[in-house]
């Protein structure tokens, strides 16, 4: 196992942050780490990362514990924090150096910032100080020293905040491409690229795990399957009611939403019945059940 934490406390003062939290990330995953403002997902990443000790309960990298073995797993861990701390008045080459020499790259270190470079498209920028990039672009810089000592696990917390529409496809891409053979940890907001890019996804809540497991488990949690239909000609609850596979019918303006068992597709049924009945269908969708209704029933909030 990658990544292995086991009854995991953490207290400040009177508040508990993490509630004897436990969970186990195997080698190669990618899992998104959810929950509202203050459940508690900033604090594990940084136990994790051996920036604060854990007030109870063990956590360990690739078998080394983060409190009595610190060291050996900060060189096994690359951390890009939320807010991206960096040296704005330094060049971008002449932080990555920086960078190789604190992980103690030595004579590698050129060929490794080299590498970063083209790995994460800061090529073009090499001329510019860190305080005149983008945001995009200090993303990169970021995830660039997050990767340079070649960590077996990733930990990024909030990596696409702020950052416009190309840049988002851009750093999405990036994580993607790192993440298929490192053990990646990615905390987000954003529902659709837990959906692009992770495996598995834990759901934090007030500090205690409220869902761990693979997506498509967390998003069979919902137990129907709704379609929205519009018809041209004027049809009953009671016509609609009698289409196999339908077990209730909302009427919402001009549509109709007809909601099945999960996993039963009523669109073929549908169109049959229309086809027999002779009635015209103006529009049919398909819902599927998505993450964002996953989160607010675990966790009883909206979308921040």
């Amino acid at each position: 196992m990658s990544v292995h934490v086991q009854q995991v406390s953490k207290i400040y003062g009177e508040q508990k942050a993490l509630d004897s939290l436990s969970l186990t990330i195997h080698p190669g995953e990618i899992v998104g780490l959810l929950g509202p403002n203050g459940a508690g997902k900033s604090t594990l990443m940084k136990i994790l990362s051996c920036y604060i000790p854990p007030t109870s309960g063990t956590a360990s990298i690739m078998g080394f514990d983060v409190r009595l073995q610190p060291v050996e797993v900060r060189r096994l861990v690359g951390y890009l924090p939320e807010n991206n701390p960096l040296y704005l008045d330094m060049y971008i080459k002449e932080y990555l150096l920086f960078v190789a020499g604190v992980f103690g790259l030595g004579k590698q270190s050129a060929a490794r910032v080299n590498q970063m470079i083209e790995l994460t498209g800061l090529g073009d920028e090499l001329h510019k100080k860190i305080g005149m990039l983008s945001k995009g672009y200090r993303q990169r810089v970021g995830l660039a020293q997050a990767l340079m000592h070649d960590p077996q696990v990733l930990i990024l917390d909030e990596p696409t905040s702020g950052l416009d529409p190309n840049q988002l496809v851009d750093i999405r891409r990036l994580i993607k491409e790192t993440g298929a053979n490192k053990t990646v940890i990615l905390s987000t907001h954003i529902m659709q690229e837990v959906e692009a890019l992770c495996s598995r996804v834990a759901i934090l809540n007030k500090g205690i795990l409220v869902a761990y497991d693979e997506i498509g488990a967390i998003r069979s949690d919902e137990k129907k399957e709704t379609v929205s239909v519009e018809f041209a000609e004027e049809v009953s609850i009671g016509q609609l009611k009698g289409i196999e596979g339908v077990v209730s019918v909302v009427r919402e303006g001009s549509q109709w939403v007809l909601i099945s068992a999960a996993g039963t597709d009523i669109r073929q049924a549908l169109n049959s019945w229309a086809a027999a009945n002779s009635f015209t269908i103006l529009s049919l969708a398909r819902k599927t059940h998505r993450m964002e209704e996953s989160f607010q029933k675990l966790t009883g909030k909206q979308i921040e």
